[in-house]
Formats: C-alpha cells, sequence, structure tokens
C-alpha cells in the first residue's frame, strides 16, 4: 500500500496536520520558540506542510506546498539499523515503532537518509517519535487520517503498482507534470509517491539518493552488533575479575607483610 501527493492540488491548508495530531495525541506547541525559515518535523510535529517559493523558467514565480513525514521505505533503512528491532515493516508495509524495545541507541536517526525520527529531548524518558501512517487505522480498513482529512484531493491512498500506474497516466496526459515520480525508485522505493509541476530539486526533495537500498549495506554489519555486545561484555567480566584479584592478592600480601614486622 502506499499514498500518492500531487502537490499542484495542495493548497497548505494543514488538515493534515491537525489530524494527525489529533488521531496520535500529539501535543500542541504554538511554532515554540526557537525560530524557523521554514516548519520542520520535531517530536510533537510527525508530518509538517512546508511553504516553497519557486522561480519557472518562464520568470514567473510559484507558490507550492510540500507536505513531509516519513516516506516508509520498502527497505527502511532506519529498521535495517535498529538491532533491537524496535522498528519494523508490518504488513501494510508501515514501518512502525514499537518503543518497549527501543534501547535508546538513536542509529535510526543517523540511517535514515530523509532526517525524520526525532527524539524527545525534553522528556525524562524519551522516545523516538516518527510517523506510524497510522498502522492502527489501517489495520481495520480505514484511511491514513491525513489521507482521510485532505479536502482537495492531495493524497491518494491504495495499491503501491495501480497508484504508480495513475501517477504516470496522469504525468503522459498533462505535459505540465515534471515527468518523475518521487519515491518510485529512491533508495529502492518508497511508501509515499510524489509527483509535481516543479522540479523536485526547486522543493527541496534530496535528488542525490542512490537506488540501492541502506539495508543491503547495514544488514551485513548489524548481524555481529549481539555478537559484538556479548564478547564486549565478557571482555568487562574478565576485566573486573582480573582487578578483584590483583587487589586481594596485594592485600595479603601487605598484610603477611605486617605480621612479619
Amino acid at each position: 500500500m502506499a499514498v500518492l501527493v500531487d502537490l499542484t492540488k495542495c493548497i497548505g491548508c494543514e488538515s493534515c496536520v491537525v489530524a494527525c495530531k489529533l488521531w496520535n495525541k500529539l501535543p500542541y506547541h504554538p511554532r515554540r520558540t526557537v525560530k524557523r525559515q521554514e516548519d520542520d518535523l520535531d517530536d510533537t510535529r510527525w508530518t509538517v506542510v512546508q511553504k516553497k517559493r519557486v522561480q519557472g523558467d518562464n520568470g514567473r514565480e510559484y507558490t507550492r506546498f510540500v507536505k513531509k513525514q516519513c516516506m516508509h521505505c520498502l527497505e527502511p533503512a532506519c529498521a535495517s539499523a535498529c538491532f533491537s528491532k524496535a522498528l519494523r515493516v508490518d504488513e501494510n508495509h508501515a514501518v512502525v515503532y514499537y518503543p518497549d524495545l527501543c534501547v535508546g541507541c538513536r542509529y535510526c536517526m543517523l540511517a535514515c537518509p530523509y532526517d525524520v525520527p526525532r527524539y524527545q529531548w525534553e522528556e525524562a524518558l524519551p522516545l523516538i517519535t516518527k510517523c506510524q501512517l497510522c498502522s492502527d487505522r489501517l489495520k481495520e480498513g480505514e484511511l491514513p487520517a491525513c489521507v482521510g482529512a485532505c479536502p482537495t484531493g492531495t493524497l491518494t491512498y491504495g495499491n503501491r503498482e495501480e497508484l504508480l500506474r495513475k501517477a504516470h497516466d496522469i504525468i503522459d496526459r498533462n505535459p505540465r507534470y515534471v515527468n518523475y515520480i518521487y519515491g518510485e525508485k529512491e533508495l529502492g522505493g518508497a511508501s509515499w509517491l510524489y509527483i509535481s509541476d516543479q522540479p523536485f530539486e526547486k522543493l527541496g526533495f534530496k535528488m542525490d539518493l542512490e537506488q540501492t537500498p541502506p539495508s543491503d549495506y547495514t544488514r551485513s554489519y548489524l548481524t555481529k552488533v549481539p555478537f559484538l555486545a556479548a564478547a564486549w561484555g565478557l571482555f568487562l567480566v574478565g576485566l573486573t575479575a582480573y582487578h578483584h584479584h590483583k587487589e586481594n592478592k596485594e592485600n595479603k600480601e601487605k598484610q603477611g607483610g605486617g605480621k612479619d614486622a
């Protein structure tokens, strides 16, 4: 399953942002205290709508709105980097976070090419936060909250292959669209697909991503993590035993020397 985003239809109403907050019971912070040029994801904002000003080839300036959230990659780098299995792909291909399994290493934040997972820096017991693609709603046959709240038809949820065919058909029939579907092949593909009438690089999308999934590189290394952790633990146990033995020997020598005196 996937979501197709037609950026030509987005009016920046942020209905998707509100719906996401309401369904996931996320707290509301009025723009927080740090001023930023554009809204970005944080631990309480799992999706945002960013306003972009783009100058076309004809010299005219256009305003476009770009919805940002987890891309839910088909081969997610965050999940491949998580040795505790706190991030997993479910049957609807939502990349879901299981906080009870998280050890707080934040490898997922380093691994994600889209800079999506965020950390609850202000919490006493912090967790990783990100869009879950409303996996609980999908299991009940409902739409993701953001898709259901969109009033302009910008977001379409459905089978990924069918959405790709629909996107290609839209591009073929309307020459104003850029002949590219963002998310179709990036890093092995994603469950969020974008079409646009403006070049994606002008809208802030990362265009230097490989088509090879990052998991192809990380999987072989991460299989060694449990063994390395166990080996490190044994090393520390042995080091502690050695120091205890050394201290006991020195104490005995001191006690023996005191008796001779």
